[in-house]
């Protein structure tokens, strides 16, 4: 898997269904570090452009930096797609 470009600081993942906290560093994507604690996530492309891995956000901001959800899907901020999007926020709570 590729780390997407101009990646922000490190942040948590909250894993709301295992109640896992993982934080995703700088030179990571969050499915690679996901995919430690729910090796079954579904993926495919790892390029952030067919949409398998997306998830459901559940709390916090996401930096969307995928070619699959619409403006108007990203401007609601409810789903991510895992391999290439990171966080505004400090902590993103998904629904895995």
């Amino acid at each position: 898997m590729t780390v997407p470009e101009n990646n922000a600081a490190s942040f948590e993942i909250e894993l709301r269904r295992t109640g896992s906290v993982v934080t995703v560093p700088a030179d990571r994507s969050a499915l690679e570090v996901v995919m430690e604690r729910v090796p079954d996530a579904e993926f495919d492309c790892a390029k952030g452009e067919c949409g398998a891995c997306v998830v459901t956000v559940l709390a916090g901001v996401p930096d969307h930096r995928d070619t699959v959800l619409s403006d108007r899907a990203k401007a609601a901020g409810k789903r991510i797609i895992l391999c290439v999007s990171r966080s505004l926020t400090r902590r993103l709570v998904i629904d895995l």
